[in-house]
């Protein structure tokens, strides 16, 4: 077991820099494809209909194509977390430092303020959609629900980076976006299908609207950790002390 001064090393490498960099750059692509599907879906929207459902259905196509190609690029690199969620779920299973994870959470939130920031400055009169809850629906409600969903997809993430499965190969990515996908096509009218705290944060701060901000960090938080337990305690516990140790970067995790 590393010490908190090994790990906080491990953090300033040259490799956890790169680690950084991808993380940016994949959370960037993926909200960029995520927000800016659902902004061009309401820019073809007739003003007379209220609701399009095709327009449901068109981000979470994006959603899914790019998350699978966002974890893709950077699995190799950062272990393509492309989530706060993914990262903090990582935490909780004992497969990613502290520190380490705190500079993941700056390089995502970053990554997603600027897909926003760029695509506002593109379209210049359109505004960047702000995940939101309907009148009806409790923030509690909604925390449950995005945590529900973010369980979901960092139960997906364990299962498709698994070593002891195999490679994580080209399917591992697909999957992770196909649960992604499919949770937006389920909650996209109540909570938008967030499952990400950095997507909500970058949103909601260039679309200059913070409220209901906390049921996109506490649900998919709780979430995430519940997940990272469940998978390596209860559903499939490591046998081996190499079994419980899947370092992100080589020389970078535990």
């Amino acid at each position: 077991m590393a010490s908190l001064r090994d790990r906080f090393e491990h953090a300033i490498t040259p490799a956890a820099f790169r680690s950084y960099v991808a993380e940016f750059l994949s959370t960037f692509f993926f909200v960029f494809a995520a927000t800016g599907s659902a902004m061009s879906s309401r820019k073809m929207t007739p003003e007379a209909m209220m609701i399009d459902p095709s327009g449901l259905v068109a981000t979470a196509v994006a959603t899914a194509f790019a998350l699978s190609v966002a974890v893709y690029v950077a699995v190799n690199v950062s272990g393509g977390h492309v989530n706060p969620a993914v990262t903090f779920g990582m935490v909780v299973g004992g497969h990613i430092s502290i520190p380490l994870a705190i500079f993941y959470w700056i390089s995502q939130m970053l990554g997603s303020v600027i897909a926003c920031l760029l695509l506002k400055l593109m379209t210049v009169t359109e505004n960047v959609p702000v995940h939101s809850i309907p009148d009806e629906m409790t923030g509690f409600g909604a925390a449950i629900l995005e945590g529900a969903m973010t369980f979901a997809l960092v139960y997906t993430v364990y299962a498709a980076g698994d070593p002891r499965r195999g490679a994580f190969g080209t399917i591992g990515p697909l999957v992770i976006g196909l649960m992604a996908g499919a949770n937006v096509l389920a909650s996209g009218p109540f909570t938008g299908g967030s499952m990400n705290p950095a997507y909500s944060f970058g949103s909601g701060m260039v679309g200059g609207s913070f409220k209901n901000q906390a049921v996109y960090w506490i649900g998919p938080l709780i979430g995430a950790g519940v997940a990272g337990i469940v998978y390596d305690n209860v559903v499939f516990p490591a046998q081996t002390p190499e079994d419980a140790v899947r370092g992100v970067t080589d020389g970078i995790g535990v």
